[in-house]
């Protein structure tokens, strides 16, 4: 396969005749490539922990599809919350854009799980095991040899481990922790889809690190498309000084720039491109190139940065504005979106309360007394044992009695409990449809919810279309 220059014209990891290049980026020391990894440890160390840490009696991650509760940090919404999730998805997008217009993509390159699993996972165990970039590119054009046949074998098969570890990790902040361990003791056919989804997942994983790599990033992930309309002239990037590094020439040229034509550059980024030519989608911001190149210009006795974190106007000899048109205007949206979801956060209730009427008739009259019959469902949103009190609020006669208002109601962490309820007035003193609403009051902290209007309804004394029904308390109470 012929090989040729990173170039503006075609991807750095594809061949002439169409074919992929299997890069093999080299390995680089330098403050950003340490800061990276100890971004890096600490984003995985979180991964791994969250599924493990108790927080109000469940992981502090954990979205229980089964139950339909879904908890976070202590924090647990029901079903009836997940427009949360609108805010949670869209305040993360919208934050991913309001960080790109200011630094680029610095998000790809040093939190993107998938960059952490690549270059701090996949690509540290194959260096490892085949050696730098020179020796990996080397043992590529080997001839299968039995010493190839067990690098190959022993990295596959760590590869195939380590993506089983990440799906299960994965799986578990859907069933626990305990859960997960409890499946795993018991044939894959007692939870064929819980395993069908690691196979999956395993299977994927292994094929994106292992071969398909920097393709994801550049020809799947539309983020790298999106920066062109997200960043402008002041938006930092990684870039190189051209003013600085050009005519290229060798390091005791006196007429070349500072550029000596190592492409130490090239050799050690994770996408197979020259970032002299400018900034591409295919950069990731992930600094390679900036600890490369300082390494490089601290030997040869010149200043670093020639190729650093700069925004256009920096690289030209401007001065970068980070307060312009676009960064306030962001700014302004990112504040109101998180004053909304606070103040919606704190409307949030943690009871919730329904009423529907019970099947039947909508209202009977048995001895001149009117009767109306509703049932009450109570959600404890909470992740501890409460206790409640009832009370019905609305225009009230003084006439309206309430059976099975007056008893407390204790609930479960995240239980829940349907009452009955029946509303009865002697039938002379109806006059009008009356609205009313039962209200659910914690007794502990005060923190209530109301159900929406019931409509309490019968017929007026003498009006023979009534419908009767002997009345038993016991058989609904008793429900």
């Amino acid at each position: 396969m012929n090989r040729q220059s990173p170039n503006l014209v075609s991807l750095g990891s594809i061949n002439e005749d169409g074919s992929k290049k299997m890069l093999h980026p080299a390995d680089v020391k330098g403050r950003f490539t340490m800061a990276r990894r100890l971004v890096a440890m600490l984003l995985l160390i979180i991964y791994v922990a969250l599924p493990w840490i108790p927080v109000n009696g469940f992981p502090a991650v954990f979205l229980d599809v089964a139950e339909r509760r879904f908890h976070f940090f202590g924090l647990t919404l029901a079903t009836q919350d997940l427009w949360v999730f609108f805010f949670l998805i869209t305040g993360l997008g919208f934050s991913l854009f309001y960080i790109t217009s200011l630094f680029g993509r610095i998000w790809c390159g040093w939190t993107c799980p998938y960059t952490v699993f690549l270059e701090h996972v996949f690509r540290r165990v194959e260096r490892m095991i085949d050696g730098d970039a020179s020796a990996r590119r080397a043992l590529d054009n080997a001839p299968w040899t039995n010493a190839k046949i067990f690098k190959r074998v022993l990295k596959h098969s760590i590869f195939l481990l380590l993506a089983a570890i990440i799906a299960h990790v994965f799986l578990s902040y859907f069933v626990s922790i305990s859960a997960l361990y409890d499946m795993m003791k018991h044939s894959p056919e007692n939870h064929i889809i819980a395993f069908s989804v690691v196979i999956f997942l395993t299977g994927a994983l292994y094929f994106s690190f292992s071969w398909f790599r920097e393709q994801f990033c550049v020809i799947l992930c539309p983020y790298g498309r999106m920066q062109s309309a997200l960043t402008d002239d002041h938006s930092m990037i990684i870039g190189y000084d051209k003013k600085r590094g050009e005519p290229r020439g060798k390091a005791g040229d006196p007429n070349a720039g500072d550029c000596v034509s190592c492409n130490r550059c090239v050799q050690v980024c994770p996408t197979g491109i020259d970032i002299r030519n400018g900034l591409q989608l295919e950069c990731i911001g992930c600094a390679a190139c900036v600890d490369a190149c300082d390494d490089i210009m601290h030997k040869v006795g010149r200043k670093p940065g020639l190729v650093r974190y700069d925004s256009f106007v920096g690289l030209g000899g401007g001065k970068t504005n980070y307060i312009r048109p676009r960064t306030i205007f962001y700014t302004l949206l990112l504040a109101i979106g998180i004053s909304v979801f606070s103040f919606s956060v704190s409307r949030m209730s943690w009871v919730r309360a329904s009423a529907v009427r019970m099947t039947g008739a909508p209202f009977y009259v048995e001895n001149g007394q009117l009767r109306n019959q509703f049932l009450i469902r109570v959600i404890n949103k909470r992740n501890s044992t409460r206790t409640y009190k009832l009370s019905l609020e609305g225009n009230l006669p003084p006439s309206l009695k309430a059976t099975g208002i007056d008893l407390p109601l204790e609930l479960a962490p995240l239980g829940e409990e349907v009452r009955p309820v029946i509303l009865s007035m002697p039938q002379a003193d109806y006059t009008e449809t009356l609205e009313l609403h039962v209200v659910v009051t914690d007794v502990a902290d005060g923190t209530s919810s109301k159900t929406k209007p019931m409509e309490f309804t019968g017929a007026q004394a003498g009006n023979q279309n009534s419908s009767h029904e002997p009345f038993d308390p016991k058989k609904y109470l008793q429900q």
